[in-house]
């Protein structure tokens, strides 16, 4: 068990250390989102994942040949694949020579956002960013319907032994981590409403905001949770944010401008931008972090049935 917490702890400190990297090389929002990701919510999904795993490993009962040979197939195709992409960092590359200085020369005239990684992914790129989030809540809803299963108050408090028994023995660690809950929190939100300015946005918010409600769970118990979190509201918020989204970009169609054309939303098109933008990643942030905290949740309650 020590040497597992040890790697755990070794590859947070590796994604930290990237993160450094991302900083040094200017790309502050990648390193954002490694900092949160990385370091942060895989971490804590580790560690939950470490107080979930018995000692003893069931015999393995079939050998997954075909599995292994589609995954190779699979890979061998996906690099044959990048033969033909430009060498990394060449700047004879297309998207240096067409892409990338429209984006960097006419973003501020055009969406009046200073972080050009914002106005990419939320407005030149808005239709593809909703299919990512069309695809993070389809993950969502798949992992809710394999893990979903009746679970009885008895069963609930079993899991949670281990919670109080943690609870007991680590007392300076509870009481830090509840110091530490709302500024997590309240750092969410800036992130979320802050992202059109620096570093952030609702992908890095709705992480950020689910990882208070793992830390939370992981001190106080599932039992304690589920009081607190209820799960059909968060499924609820879950397709609140998808809905969120592709709403806008209706209203677009329906003003006779083209799908997830903000300026429909103003008068002024540089104000329909800003609104657009605030509106879709709100709701990235809304559907992110609903479904991270659904997985998490379902995850955590097959232990009862171990």
């Amino acid at each position: 068990m020590k040497d597992l917490l040890a790697v755990v702890m070794l590859l947070g400190i590796y994604s930290l250390l990237s993160a450094s990297l991302f900083v040094a090389m200017d790309a502050v929002d990648v390193a954002f989102t490694e900092a949160a990701v990385g370091a942060g919510i895989s971490t804590l999904l580790m560690l939950v994942a470490i107080t979930m795993t018995g000692r003893s490993e069931y015999p393995e009962r079939h050998k997954p040949l075909l599995a292994l040979a589609v995954v190779i197939v699979t890979g061998s195709l996906l690099i044959y694949g990048t033969l033909d992409m430009p060498y990394f960092g060449s700047a004879e590359a297309p998207i240096h020579q067409h892409v990338a200085p429209r984006y960097i020369n006419d973003s501020m005239q055009e969406i009046g956002v200073p972080n050009i990684v914002t106005s990419v992914l939320a407005s030149y790129r808005a239709f593809d960013t909703f299919g990512e989030v069309v695809v993070i809540f389809t993950a969502g809803i798949g992992v809710l319907a394999l893990l979903l299963v009746a679970r009885r108050s008895e069963e609930d408090e079993k899991a949670d032994l281990f919670n109080y028994s943690m609870h007991e023995q680590h007392l300076i660690l509870r009481i830090v981590t509840k110091m530490l809950i709302p500024f997590i929190l309240l750092f969410a939100f800036y992130v979320q409403f802050h992202g059109d300015f620096g570093p952030g946005g609702g992908f890095q918010a709705g992480v950020i905001f689910a990882s208070a409600i793992f830390l939370y769970v992981m001190l106080f118990g599932m039992t304690t949770a589920r009081r607190v979190i209820n799960q059909s509201f968060i499924q609820m918020i879950a397709a609140t944010g998808v809905l969120l989204y592709g709403s806008v970009g209706v209203v677009s169609l329906l003003s006779g401008k083209e799908f997830f054309d903000y300026s429909a939303l103003s008068s002024d098109p540089v104000a329909g931008q800003h609104l657009g933008i605030l509106l879709i990643e709100l709701g990235v942030g809304l559907t992110v972090a609903s479904i991270m905290i659904i997985i998490f949740f379902n995850f955590a309650s097959r232990r009862g049935n171990q």
